[in-house]
């Protein structure tokens, strides 16, 4: 079977080391598609603490780093989101790429512009320390959530409470037509949504903590979102505790670390 192919595979708020974390999926994803770059668009961890990384986080930690060698052709992309503060350095070690604050290229005609989106979240701009306390106890939630149900429904509670969607959706349109972009792409909200003003058009990539996972592809002057949906051999049967310790010793080893708008919304 030929593995589908686009120019530019856009990914977000992995939040590894989180309970709710789809880092699984997100491998298979990586695994399926053949891509010339690959934007992780921030929140790609839930905090500095490496000791939450599981099995699976490793893992794709593991299979960025080789992806971005040299000799796959691909170019990948980090950038920094609200979760990923200090990691700048670590992760440009670590798995050998660049970070960025945001990201812009050219493409089909067009000016992209990539940035994680919570630039434009009031809340955390006002309130770091707030903000800060919410994730740990919302992290202290998700261990006695089992079932991840109630820890999802929170997440998207949140999002509407705070009215994220517009607020950063504007903002980042404002920030597009400013810097000459025709095309901004935003994670943050984990609401996933297209939405088209002035000529601008702004994407949202969703997340990977809800139980429905989405992501951006780039092929030529064509954006669209999708949603992922598990194949029925997504399954790693020969997975034990070595390859584990392998994938977190290469990557300690390489590093030297210890281990009037427009909406269009994806269909819910």
């Amino acid at each position: 079977m030929e593995t589908p192919s686009t120019d530019v595979l856009i990914l977000s708020d992995l939040h590894l080391g989180s309970e709710t974390s789809r880092a699984r999926e997100a491998l298979d994803l990586l695994r399926s598609l053949s891509f010339r770059r690959l934007i992780l668009l921030g929140d790609i961890f839930c905090d500095l603490n490496f000791r939450r990384l599981t099995k699976e986080h490793w893992h794709i930690l593991s299979y960025i780093r080789k992806l971005s060698n040299p000799k796959r052709g691909v170019e990948v992309i980090w950038v920094e989101g609200n979760h990923d503060y200090g990691l700048t350095n670590v992760m440009s070690h670590l798995v050998g790429i660049p970070v960025y604050q945001e990201y812009m290229w050219y493409s089909g005609g067009e000016r992209h512009l990539a940035i994680h989106g919570h630039q434009f979240d009031r809340f955390i701009a006002r309130n770091p320390f707030m903000s800060e306390m919410a994730t740990r106890l919302y992290l202290i939630f998700q261990k006695l959530d089992r079932r991840r149900y109630f820890s999802r429904m929170l997440d998207r509670l949140n999002t509407r409470w705070q009215r994220l969607t517009p607020m950063v959706s504007q903002g980042a349109l404002d920030y597009a037509e400013v810097h000459g972009a025709t095309r901004v792409y935003c994670g943050h909200t984990h609401e996933p949504i297209v939405i088209t003003r002035n000529g601008i058009h702004y994407y949202n990539t969703g997340c990977w903590t809800n139980a429905r996972p989405t992501y951006v592809t780039i092929s030529g002057e064509e954006v669209a979102i999708h949603e992922y949906l598990e194949r029925a051999d997504n399954c790693y049967p020969c997975e034990e505790r070595g390859e584990v310790v392998a994938a977190a010793a290469e990557l300690t080893c390489a590093s030297g670390l210890l281990a009037d708008a427009e909406y269009e919304s994806v269909p819910g």
